[in-house]
């Protein structure tokens, strides 16, 4: 991961520009989009992991103990500060994990992805919301990574690439969107007015949208009953036997 600049915590700087307008366009993206697809999860516990902002993303979430779980235990509404390369969680606990542009700024995504797949519960569902490095976001991404600012300090994450990680540990991938085509610009006044380009976005370019949004349950391990094979027995009289004939007498 690239590192952001020395002066500025990471999770300060996320928070910061998520009260930005370009911020706040995406993150209420985000919440129509987890709106849209978490009142379909039912289970006991709900872990969001990263983001830096409020809880607020699960809300219309029908599991009602839910936890934020953050690196900086100075966030809003954080329940745990954690590193999510050693989550503090029991394994096969967890009903439903958001992974809110938790991968972008890991030290290893894939490790922080076993980790996921560890505490999930078979069946388990782990939504994970990110940018899409093949689009105007990645573009921007690509050239201002060196100066270090949030967000685009991360390491952005193609949805195939994302997949690909979650088939071989052995997730079942449910769907798999693009959102946001609008470029990544400030101006309030300029974002309305090219709406329109996501919903254009959806119906021509849809892999290029600026945010990627991924769904995936874990596969349950079914175990193959194997029969036994059982020896034969050995007989106890080698070959044929002659079949029993009856014996009359003759009397003289």
């Amino acid at each position: 991961m690239q590192q952001c600049k020395a002066n500025c915590d990471l999770q300060g700087c996320l928070r910061a520009w998520y009260r930005t307008p370009l911020g706040g366009l995406l993150l209420q993206t985000e919440r129509e989009q987890l709106d849209d697809i978490l009142p379909e999860l039912f289970g006991y516990h709900l872990l969001q992991l990263g983001g830096s902002c409020s809880t607020s993303l699960l809300e219309h979430s029908p599991i009602r103990h839910r936890v934020l779980l953050d690196a900086d235990p100075t966030a809003p509404d954080c329940g745990l500060a954690v590193d999510s390369g050693a989550l503090p969680i029991a394994s096969d606990s967890v009903d439903v994990m958001v992974l809110h542009h938790a991968l972008e700024f890991a030290k290893d995504p894939r490790h922080t992805l076993r980790e996921v797949e560890r505490v999930l519960i078979p069946e388990g569902v782990a939504i994970i919301v990110g940018f899409n490095p093949y689009s105007l976001w990645g573009l921007r991404g690509w050239v201002r990574r060196r100066r270090g600012d949030a967000p685009w300090c991360g390491r952005f994450l193609s949805a195939p690439r994302v997949r690909d990680w979650l088939e071989l540990l052995g997730f079942d991938v449910l769907q798999s969107r693009c959102r946001f085509y609008r470029p990544p610009l400030q101006h309030r006044g300029l974002q309305r007015r090219l709406a329109i380009l996501d919903e254009w976005g959806g119906r021509w370019w849809q892999p290029l949208g600026g945010l990627n949004v991924v769904v995936a349950r874990k596969r349950t391990v079914t175990l193959t009953p194997v029969r036994p094979r059982w020896a034969r027995t050995r007989r106890l009289v080698g070959g044929s036997l002659a079949e029993p004939t009856s014996r009359t007498g003759t009397s003289g």
